[in-house]
């Protein structure tokens, strides 16, 4: 399993990858829109976490171009982001996105919500 957060918070990385730790998933982290599409593109996520605000290209830019793009249009979207305006929020779910989680977040409430999408597989001890 392999999951991409896209935000420009290396703390976000860091909560994220702290969340995944115990589970058999890898972690790849982008710190634009930009970004986030190339490695979209290359690494073939299984699910991707993607931030709004953000240098380059917004999350919401993002967004539109992955769901127009045959080769990342099935990966699922969850937006994990501060801004919690409904239009933002209709946008991206008209866009096809997952869930919509607001920060700041718990691990427990990130786990959550990925596990109810995605499988994921604690690692073996």
């Amino acid at each position: 399993m392999k999951i991409l957060s896209v935000d420009d918070s290396k703390m976000v990385h860091m909560v994220v990858a702290k969340a995944l730790k115990n589970y058999d998933v890898v972690h790849l982290s982008a710190m634009n829109g930009e970004e986030g599409l190339a490695k979209a593109a290359s690494e073939k996520p299984d699910l991707i976490l993607l931030d709004i605000t953000m240098p380059v290209m917004t999350g919401l830019e993002a967004l539109t171009k992955l769901k127009a793009d045959p080769a990342t249009s099935a990966i699922p979207v969850v937006m994990l982001t501060a801004e919690s305006a409904t239009d933002s929020q209709t946008f991206a779910f008209e866009q096809g996105v997952e869930k919509y989680l607001t920060k700041p977040f718990t691990e427990d409430i990130l786990i959550a919500c990925l596990s109810s999408i995605i499988p994921l597989t604690p690692k073996a001890a």
